[in-house]
């Protein structure tokens, strides 16, 4: 391992603003069933397809129908 490094050449990470935060999260036993069924069926983590799901609502700014 070098002392020094030069780091005056570098470039910022482009992927930074993707970085995903963690979080606990509670859910339906059937809502988990459900997407981990789908998520096998197109080959995703079941986490994954989760988030791209709410992803998708968030940008299509999709209203919850509450009765």
């Amino acid at each position: 391992m070098r002392d020094k490094y030069d780091f005056s050449n570098s470039v910022k990470n482009p992927y930074v603003k993707k970085l995903k935060k963690q979080v606990t999260i509670r859910l339906d036993e059937d809502t988990i069933s459900y997407f981990k069924g789908l998520a096998e069926d197109k080959g995703l983590p079941y986490q994954s397809l989760i988030n791209l799901y709410l992803r998708d609502c968030a940008q299509s700014h999709k209203d919850l129908k509450w009765q």
